[in-house]
C-alpha cells in the first residue's frame, strides 16, 4: 500500500491492539487526517520572530534582506562587523 501523503511504501504496525498501516518516511498513520493538526482545531501561526529564530544565519539574512529590500551582501557585511 502506498502512502497517500508522500507516496512511499506503508508498513503494517502491529505494536498496538489492532494493526495499522504506517509510513515510516513521513509518519502518516492509517485513519489519521492528512494535515499536521487534528480536525476541528486551529493551528497556531508562528510570529516573524519565532520563524526567524528557527532559521540558520544564511536563511535569516535572505529573509531580512527581502523584507527590508536591501542587498544581501550589505546585510551580511554589517552582521559580520557587529558580531566580530
Amino acid at each position: 500500500m502506498k502512502c497517500p501523503r508522500c507516496g512511499s511504501e506503508m508498513y503494517v504496525d502491529d505494536h498496538r491492539k489492532y494493526d495499522l498501516h504506517m509510513c515510516y518516511e513521513c509518519g502518516y498513520m492509517e485513519g489519521r487526517s492528512y494535515g499536521a493538526s487534528p480536525a476541528g482545531t486551529k493551528a497556531r501561526k508562528l510570529t516573524n520572530f519565532e520563524r526567524l529564530r528557527s532559521m540558520n544565519e544564511n536563511e535569516a539574512i535572505v529573509y531580512i534582506a527581502a523584507g527590508l529590500h536591501v542587498d544581501e551582501n550589505l546585510l551580511r557585511n554589517w552582521m559580520a562587523k557587529s558580531f566580530a
